[in-house]
């Protein structure tokens, strides 16, 4: 598993703890209602991560079988140590070889995971074959980089404070696959005929700076990038993150974020 994908020893906790309630939160209800609004029978999610938007789903559709997938099985276990609803199973998988018959599913849906897809077309190809004849695929994704003010600010304050081999994670893969012509070709590739996509905006809960600046540098796979580097390093990249995000909270009265949602069948 590439170190991009690596959510594992004490990031799933810190993931939870930081970065669901700032980042996560407040777009899963948006991708919830969404799912509700298309009353599947059977759901798949991809990249579930800790569950935030699983949860929402056994709420939202309780006469719906659903099955929480992740790759990495140590996020899945914070999930489902959260009194998961009867309707609601987790289990590991690869979004590149679902381990499900073709056409189980009714809706395919994944929440900021397709960033992490090392083969988008082959992912969206494996969420088409195991969907229903008029299923449908649901997934968001991270707009550009300067739409997103905090994770922008601690990208660029960790650039500057790490010597090389200076971190790339946050451009390169959280804030990746923005590009609308793009996410169409990949679909298209996938053999999906109609795309819909819609950009919402949200803001982070007042007073996210520090909490977005901790999850981030430790609490993501940039954490594995920065344990290349020193103790000392490490924490002055964090010192680093914490002030830059503060600052532009300070700022804008806010930290502003912006997301791709995406609807193909």
């Amino acid at each position: 598993m590439s170190r991009d994908r690596a959510f594992a020893g004490s990031i799933p906790a810190l993931y939870e703890e930081c970065l669901v309630p700032v980042l996560f939160a407040p777009f899963a209800e948006d991708l919830a209602a969404r799912a509700a609004a298309l009353r599947p029978g059977s759901v798949l999610e991809l990249a579930a991560g800790t569950g935030v938007v699983s949860h929402r789903l056994g709420r939202a559709l309780p006469g719906a079988a659903i099955m929480a997938t992740d790759l990495n099985p140590a996020m899945l276990a914070v999930a489902a140590a959260r009194a998961p609803a009867s309707n609601l199973t987790f289990r590991p998988a690869d979004a590149q070889a679902l381990p499900f018959a073709d056409g189980a599913f009714d809706l395919v849906l994944a929440q900021f995971g397709a960033m992490f897809f090392p083969d988008r077309p082959g992912a969206f190809a494996e969420a088409r074959r195991v969907l229903s004849p008029r299923g449908a695929l649901l997934f968001n994704v991270w707009g550009a980089l300067d739409e997103n003010a905090g994770s922008a600010a601690i990208h660029h304050a960790v650039q500057a404070a790490v010597p090389e081999p200076k971190p790339g994670f946050i451009a390169r893969v959280p804030f990746g696959y923005h590009d609308p012509v793009a996410i169409e070709a990949d679909l298209a590739a996938a053999g999906f005929g109609e795309v819909a996509i819609e950009r919402v905006e949200r803001v982070s809960p007042p007073g996210s700076a520090a909490r977005l600046a901790r999850g981030m540098c430790q609490g993501s796979p940039l954490a594995n990038e920065l344990a290349e580097h020193s103790p000392e390093v490490r924490e002055r990249a964090l010192q680093a993150a914490i002030a830059a995000a503060e600052r532009a909270e300070d700022e804008a009265g806010g930290l502003a974020m912006a997301a791709l949602v995406v609807t193909a069948r």
